[in-house]
């Protein structure tokens, strides 16, 4: 099954198993650019998929210091079990769990705790035009040498 448009053209339909995966520079876990996918211009959102107990499905970070984004984030458990790390704390986030962080500056994370786990990011900064990621342009478009 792929990408499809509704039959009168105004959405664009797919499964997120029809999302091409790609590899991260600091997990092992699947990354499925949601937003590139769809070419989204108002917000970022990537799934992050997870095949084994224990596997990092995103890195501890901020979105200040480390990205220099400014975004909030939303997380979405799509299926599956995950913990987030939020400034050291430790979150239990079965299936259908959100966890929403508003401050650029709190470290966070997620873990896979079951083989299978699906988590869905999103993020943006509020009041600012979205613009794409460094670290997504470095995987799709490294800079000339």
């Amino acid at each position: 099954m792929a990408a499809r448009q509704t039959r009168n053209g105004a959405a664009t339909v797919a499964h997120f198993d029809e999302i091409p995966s790609h590899s991260q520079p600091d997990t092992s876990a699947e990354w499925k650019p949601v937003r590139r996918f769809f070419d989204l211009g108002s917000f970022g959102v990537s799934l992050y998929v997870g095949h084994a107990p224990g596997e990092v499905l995103t890195s501890e970070h901020t979105e200040s210091d480390d990205s220099g984004t400014r975004h909030e984030e939303l997380f979405f458990v799509v299926r599956g079990r995950a913990t987030f790390l939020v400034s050291g704390e430790e979150v239990d986030g079965p299936a259908g769990t959100f966890m929403y962080v508003r401050d650029p500056h709190v470290r966070r994370g997620a873990v896979a705790r079951e083989a299978g786990t699906v988590v869905l990011v999103a993020g943006g900064a509020p009041g600012v035009a979205y613009e794409v990621s460094a670290w997504e342009l470095d995987e799709f478009e490294p800079p000339a040498r």
